[in-house]
């Protein structure tokens, strides 16, 4: 064999070589390039980035789902009334509501209701009239002072777009002091000096985007 093959043989050894060493470095590529495995890390990141694109371009309303389990039909009232009047804010609401709470209860417990009839429907008042003067009848009066409210927590919200009237129902838990005095001035029932929990749960019904921007109390329970 003479020396010019010898060098070819040599030459085409190294090229083999070579072409193997690329193919374990660059790997082989057949058609499309295979898709990239990520690592946990960049998977996670990828979908926080996707929550937090969906959060700015229309996702869950925070407004709502911190009250109500998102998709519920309670949650799907309270978009509503979103729609029908945008200025609504739930959190805002609830905090009107647990003011609303103490003074309507206040006003009742006192026996005087003349300040609040505007936030009550008719059948609401009716019922705290006919209250009141069952007291009274009974030569009974209450005495009581409000320490604060513990909870309040919105339970359901219905929506009707026939009508835009919204309801929204809200479970309250108060604290308060109270007792009850005959017409001698004795203590029949309560202790001064007991803080007691009151616990209601109330409905507020509105019509969304009316120009009178006071929810009414049409129900009550506990």
């Amino acid at each position: 064999m003479n020396s010019a093959i010898i060098q070819l043989l040599v030459l085409a050894g190294v090229a083999v070589f070579l072409i193997l060493r690329l193919k374990s470095v660059l790997g082989t590529r057949e058609g499309f390039e295979k898709p990239r495995v990520d690592q946990p890390e960049s998977i996670e990141n990828a979908r926080k980035a996707r929550r937090d694109f969906e959060v700015i371009e229309g996702g869950p309303d925070a407004d709502i789902t911190d009250h109500v389990p998102d998709g519920s039909d309670a949650a799907k009232a309270l978009a509503a009334m979103k729609l029908a009047e945008p200025s609504f804010v739930v959190s805002d609401f609830l905090s009107g509501a647990k003011g609303a709470y103490e003074m309507i209860l206040m006003a009742y417990e006192s026996g005087d209701i003349s300040q609040i009839e505007s936030f009550l429907s008719e059948d609401v008042r009716d019922s705290f009239v006919s209250g009141i003067a069952a007291r009274e009848d009974q030569g009974l009066r209450i005495e009581a002072n409000f320490v604060g409210v513990r909870e309040t927590a919105l339970k359901n919200a219905t929506f009707s777009r026939d009508t835009n009237e919204a309801e929204l129902t809200v479970k309250f838990v108060g604290e308060l002091t109270s007792v009850v005095r005959n017409e001698a001035d004795e203590i029949v029932e309560g202790n001064p000096n007991e803080i007691k929990r009151q616990r209601d749960v109330w409905t507020f019904a509105r019509i969304m985007g009316s120009n009178d921007p006071n929810w009414q109390l049409v129900a009550t329970g506990e």
